[in-house]
């Protein structure tokens, strides 16, 4: 099977879905995958180490910027 193939496969299974919303699949390696509706962007893989710390590391840098706004003025 063709790599894209084994994308598009992936993408529609549902148990890929969590909650119909996260994409979690250890077996796909890519970091940002389509959203289930391919033309409202990209997701994050919850299963891959890096796009979790990734996503942390943002929320968390987006936090201390509003706490520090915030408090700060």
């Amino acid at each position: 099977m063709e790599k894209q193939d084994q994308y598009d496969a992936w993408h529609k299974d549902a148990k890929n879905w969590r909650f119909g919303v996260f994409y979690y699949n250890p077996e796909d390696k890519r970091t940002f995958p389509p959203k289930r509706f391919k033309s409202m962007g990209m997701t994050i893989n919850f299963a891959d180490t890096k796009a979790v710390v990734a996503l942390v590391l943002f929320l968390s840098f987006v936090g201390w910027v509003v706490l520090y706004t915030n408090f700060h003025t």
